[in-house]
């Protein structure tokens, strides 16, 4: 089947648009099920990261999230307030702010291994699909990409 010029510019042709409606719609499957961990999306992205590797500096966890430090900063600091990890300076460079798991923040793990069954449950898919899925967008995933 031909394409028009004009149907490479049609809004349902963009491979951006359909992945900005997925990673929205994503966003909304988790909510639900993030709600009574009292975790936002970002929120729990930043949990996941601490739960593999804590204490670790902001600029490493802005790395591995794929985030500017500068968005990164908010979540970390409500995530404080929440009494989930501390911020420090760190002691032989104070340019650097540590970013670790309290007490309260590696207890929450617990009550987070329930989620990707949740998500199961809603998709309909299992942990299969789920990581093919997954790989199928590696491509796009920057640094994270790297770790299959």
């Amino acid at each position: 089947m031909a394409t028009t010029t004009d149907d490479l510019l049609r809004l349902d042709n963009q491979v951006c648009f359909a992945i900005v409606t997925a990673a929205r719609n994503v966003v909304s499957l988790y909510r639900p099920v993030l709600e009574p961990l009292g975790l936002t999306h970002p929120q729990y992205l930043v949990m996941l990261a601490l739960w593999e590797s804590s204490p670790r500096s902001l600029g490493e966890l802005a790395d591995e999230l794929a985030m500017e430090p500068a968005t990164l900063s908010p979540l970390v600091k409500r995530l404080e307030t929440q009494g989930r990890l501390t911020r420090t300076r760190r002691i032989t460079d104070e340019r650097v702010l540590d970013i670790a798991l309290t007490s309260e923040g590696r207890e929450l793990r617990r009550e987070a291994l329930a989620v990707p069954g949740q998500i199961m449950a809603k998709t309909g898919m299992d942990a299969a699909h789920l990581r093919a899925l997954r790989d199928g967008l590696a491509p796009f995933s920057g640094p994270a990409a790297s770790r299959h």
